[in-house]
């Protein structure tokens, strides 16, 4: 059985070190941060929970000042001054929940928008813009943003190469360079500072949704822009949708910017439960990796299993190839659920080839290292005796397929 693991629990680097401009200085530890970020005026509010402002618009008295202020963000797209003037501007919840993310990721700023995918779209809209239409890319990176680069539909040209590609694959009119590490699914982990350096003065985005600022802060080992899917971790309740970029504040003006122009809002309500699903961020990611750990170790040692995929880096997700029919798995797991996304409290199973990464091109998907007896797992908070059985009892499925032709030993 061939294996790509890590049997150490990670911990989560120091929050004091500040190797990168565009990093801001930082002195609580990242449990104290989780807890208290974005809730620094709550006291002076004369609150403890962080409220709902649900209001799509605000009294004005001043129609000149509210024009000069509309103004200068349709201009500039810095935060406006003084009270909220309509949501699609800006909103006193979503704000809350974009600087606590930026003092987890360790950066000046953070834009929320509805989705992951509309967290990206707007970086890449943002570049081009700027007349940067050319992306470079490492591969695997999560199906649908694989298609958005590579389908045009925003008028981007890719260029897909390995780690070791990304310096000659960089042009003129190249304005991002995007890596997803851990990448989703099969776990491959690239070497951040090494691409950073490689990327010269092109922004280099790494996709962080299943590391989280618990186990890495890209911008510490160069990283300019960091990109969330905040409905996985950040949520961490399977309850809320929501994308998040964290970068420097001259990026992020821009992307209000497109924000504003595009919709692509963060609702109040995902704000809200965004915001409270960062206080138990380190809890959460810590127990689910000690779990994770726990059954990579007991899949690498179960021959029914073909290949375990676990990075050094740790984490609660965990890939791994079985012998026999991955479906015969999935359709036998009793407390497991199979079911798209992750990141919730909950363990979820899906087969990335038929769902995560049906819509890229099958040469593509297979080269990349996503095949069709790939299984993808993210673990929860269940106790891992429990998950165990279950997957013991699911992993004897699939030898009902018989050793004819299916690979097996």
């Amino acid at each position: 059985m061939d294996t790509e693991t890590s049997t150490t629990p990670m911990t989560a680097p120091s929050m004091t070190t500040s190797t990168t401009p565009a990093m801001m200085p930082r002195s609580r530890a990242l449990a104290t941060e989780a807890v208290h970020a974005g809730r620094d005026d709550l006291a002076a509010l004369g609150l403890h929970a962080a409220p709902i402002d649900l209001s799509t618009t605000y009294p004005s008295y001043d129609s000149r000042g509210e024009a000069e202020r509309i103004d200068a963000f349709a201009a500039t797209g810095a935060k406006l001054d003084g009270p909220p003037v309509y949501a699609r501007l800006d909103n006193p919840t979503t704000a809350r929940f974009e600087t606590a993310l930026a003092r987890l990721e360790g950066t000046a700023s953070a834009v929320s928008f509805a989705s992951g995918m509309a967290a990206l779209t707007a970086v890449l809209l943002v570049r081009a813009s700027m007349g940067l239409r050319h992306v470079v890319a490492v591969r695997p990176l999560y199906g649908c943003s694989d298609h958005l680069l590579g389908a045009g539909l925003l008028g981007t040209e890719v260029t897909w190469t390995d780690p070791a590609g990304i310096a000659e694959a960089i042009r003129p009119d190249t304005g991002l360079v995007m890596v997803e590490t851990p990448a989703n699914p099969t776990l491959a982990e690239v070497d951040i500072r090494a691409i950073a350096h490689a990327c010269g003065s092109v922004p280099l985005l790494v996709d962080n949704t299943f590391a989280t600022p618990v186990l890495q802060r890209p911008v510490e080992h160069g990283a300019r822009i960091v990109l969330h899917s905040a409905t996985k971790y950040l949520g961490g309740h399977g309850d809320v949708m929501g994308g998040v970029v964290a970068c420097d504040e001259e990026f992020a003006a821009r992307l209000r910017q497109v924000r504003f122009a595009t919709g692509g809002v963060l609702h109040p309500m995902a704000g809200y439960l965004l915001l409270r699903g960062l206080a138990t961020l380190p809890v959460r990611v810590r127990a689910a990796s000690a779990s994770a750990v726990e059954l990579s170790r007991r899949l690498m040692a179960d021959p029914r299993v073909a290949r375990v995929h676990y990075p050094k880096l740790g984490g609660a997700m965990v890939s791994f190839e079985v012998y026999g029919d991955p479906h015969r798995v999935i359709s036998a797991v009793r407390l497991i659920t199979p079911a798209v996304s992750l990141g919730s409290v909950d363990t979820l199973i899906q087969h990335p080839a038929s769902i995560s990464h049906r819509i890229v091109d099958e040469g593509d998907r297979q080269a990349s290292g996503v095949g069709d007896r790939l299984l993808r797992m993210s673990v929860g908070l269940e106790d891992v005796e429990d998950l165990w059985a279950d997957l013991c009892q699911a992993l004897s499925a699939q030898e009902a397929v018989g050793p004819s032709g299916d690979g097996r030993p």
